[in-house]
This record gives structure tokens, sequence and C-alpha cells, in this order.
């Protein structure tokens, strides 16, 4: 869907010229999201500005759908790419719908039909129309600010978005649920995206491909995954600091790593039953007891089962967690650690129990993306980095 063709901007300055984007080729396939990553100064932003031509491009080509966008009108050109800033830039004098009506009313949408599009946006980013779309942008957070610029954005359904550090300046918390919201919309969407940020886990967790800059040049464009695994260089490396084994948490979901060997019982079975079957599955010191529907309820010890006579229960202990299969791994680590312990139940959409995951299971799977890397460097004769 985007394709950069050789892109370059020079900037003349009294110190002479200054190359800010030098050379970049690289193709963002329809329906996924690319981010641009780097430290400051780096041409992210630059790059990103060339594709709409607010910045003109030295030297180059931009292809839009297989397009070469250089003789189109930049008006149209631009009308046809959703754009979303840090700053957000609302028209302070305008509602929210009106905001959100921009481009529609430009490209002659009819007022009912412009209408109904705002009222959907909102729906879509979680704001009650009936209560905001009246209102003006000082009557609102920043964080719903920023909403209403993805919205306005969306409104005359652009097969293209570019967002500049769209959620750089909203509170932690609130970031987070904007990304989420931003994800799931996504997936219905299928917008096609450029997305400049300086954040390493924002990249992560947003890009289906990252593309790190230096000095205006492109360095490395990878999936996250891959980047993670086989940074480049040591530029690389460094900009993805020494934790990059752990980010990779944030990658992977639970059911690329449950198994479906997991030993139960039921609430009227022995605890000389349930010692057995812990016994069945030898690393574990206890064994997770299921109601009728397959619904973890409470876990029997190997301590109890061995020295206590009865039925479970009588004698369960309350489930610390358990895990759904779209979790990442981010999530089943963190509970681990807070509960301290070492295998989670997982359990589907429904809350019937369908596996378990363990700390030995995960540190595996993430060290076995690693070790192919070395692999592969090894067979090529490359030095593997990390």
């Amino acid at each position: 869907m985007i394709r950069l063709e050789n892109l370059t901007k020079v900037f003349d300055t009294p110190k002479g010229a200054v190359v800010a984007s030098d050379h970049v080729n690289m193709e963002v396939p329809s329906g996924e999201i690319c981010i641009l990553l780097g430290p400051s100064g780096c041409g992210k932003t630059t790059t990103l500005k060339m594709i709409n031509r607010i910045i003109k491009p030295s030297s180059g080509k931009v292809f839009i759908n297989g397009e070469d966008t250089t003789g189109l009108d930049t008006q149209q050109l631009r009308r046809n790419i959703g754009y979303v800033i840090q700053q957000i830039g609302l028209f302070p004098n305008m509602t929210i719908e009106e905001n959100i009506a921009v481009v529609p009313r430009l490209l002659g949408w009819d007022k009912k039909r412009y209408r109904e599009r705002a009222r959907e946006l909102m729906d879509m980013i979680a704001l009650d129309p009936d209560s905001f779309l009246k209102r003006y942008p000082s009557e609102l957070s920043g964080g719903q600010q920023q909403r209403i610029g993805v919205a306005r954005a969306l409104a005359a359904d652009p097969p293209v978005m570019l967002m500049d550090e769209p959620f750089g300046a909203i509170d932690p918390i609130n970031r987070a649920v904007i990304q989420d919201e931003f994800l799931k919309m996504q997936q219905e969407l299928k917008k096609t995206i450029m997305f400049v940020s300086h954040d390493i886990d924002e990249a992560i967790k947003m890009g289906n491909r990252v593309a790190v800059f230096r000095d205006g040049k492109l360095v490395q464009y990878s999936t996250p995954d891959d980047l993670l695994a086989a940074p480049k260089n040591a530029f690389v490396e460094s900009f993805l600091g020494e934790d990059r084994a752990l980010k990779r948490l944030n990658l992977v979901k639970v059911r690329e790593v449950v198994s479906d060997e997991i030993g139960t019982v039921e609430p009227g079975d022995t605890l000389a039953t349930a010692l057995e079957r812990i016994d069945d599955f030898g690393y574990q010191n206890s064994i997770l007891m299921v109601n009728e529907r397959r619904q973890p309820v409470g876990l029997i010890s190997r301590a109890v089962a061995r020295t206590t006579k009865g039925y479970c229960r009588d004698h369960f202990q309350n489930v610390p967690a358990a895990v759904n299969l779209d979790d990442d791994l981010r999530k089943v680590a963190s509970l681990m650690f807070a509960q301290d312990i070492t295998w989670l139940p997982c359990v589907d959409d429904d809350g019937r129990v369908c596996g378990q995951i363990t700390q030995r299971a995960m540190t595996h799977h993430l060290g076995a993306r690693f070790r192919a890397h070395e692999a592969e460097a090894a067979a090529t004769g490359q030095q593997p980095r990390g």
C-alpha cells in the first residue's frame, strides 16, 4: 500500500546542507502498522511528513497503492490520507462534530451522511455521541481530545493513515487504554498506517513492522519479533536495551505456549486421588480442582493431599489466578511473580480450563528464537548479536 523509493530530504541551513532523510527504501503492506522508531533527529518524522507532502522531498518517490504520488495535487493527496499528530490540532471554535466532519464536508458529503459518520466514529472510540458531539475541544480532557483526533483522521475512511507520536502527550494509564482501543479498531478497519514513535514498548505493542532510523538512514526494517531477536548492529542492540528478551513477552500469546496436559480433580474426588494425580505430574506441588463446567474453582496442595483424608471439596485453596489464551506472556510472568508460583491454568473465553502454562515452557519458547538466530548466523558466517 505504501512504498518509499530512495526518498530523500536535504535541508539548506546557514551551516550547510543537512541530510534529514537519506535514500529511504521501504514497503508497508496493506492493512499493517509500521512504526518509525529512533532517537530524536534521526529522520523518522521528516520521512513521515514527506508522504503527505507537508515536507516536500528533495528526491525520490512515494507510491500509494501502486500510484506514484509525485504528480498528484497536494490537497487531493492529503484528503485521502488520515493524519494524527501529538498536538491533536482540533479547531477550538468548532464543536466535536464539526471537527470530525471537516474532511467529509470538503469532499462534498451531505449533512446527514457526515453526521451519521461522526456518531459512528464516536461509538468506535468509546465516547458517547449524545454527550460529546456538541461540546467544544476545551471541554474535553487531553485523552478525549486525542481520541477525537483519531476519529477526525478516520472520518473520510482513508486507506492510509499517518500518525506522528499520537499518544505521546497522554498519561501512561490513558495512553495504554487508547492504544488498546486503537488496536481493536485496526482489527476491523485494516488501515495501512505509518506511525512515528520514540517509545520502544509502544513500537513493539502497536507495530506489525518496525523501522529503526539513525542519522537519516533506515538501519533495520523488521517485524518486532525479528527486531528483538536479531538486532542488525550494535546501535540497534543498544537502542533496544538489555532487556530486549523480556520485551518479547509482549509479543507471545498464551496459546503459543500452552500445554494441554494438565491434571485436574473434581470436588467429589478423594484427597488420595488428588495425590495420585499430583504424582502423575511430578513437577507440580498442587492440582487444579474444576467444577462440572470444567471451570477452575480451587487447588489441592500435595501437603494437604498427603497428610489429610477426605474429599477435595472440603480441603481446597483458592486459585491464585488464571490466564486466557489471548493474554500475553508479560501478564503471565507478572502473575507468576506476584503469586510466587511456577504455573497457571489457562482458560478459554467461556472460562473453561484448556491447559496450563509454566515458567519452564515460557523460558524455552523465548530462548528458542534467540538460539535459532545464533544458528542462522553461524550457518552464514555472521557474528550473532546478543
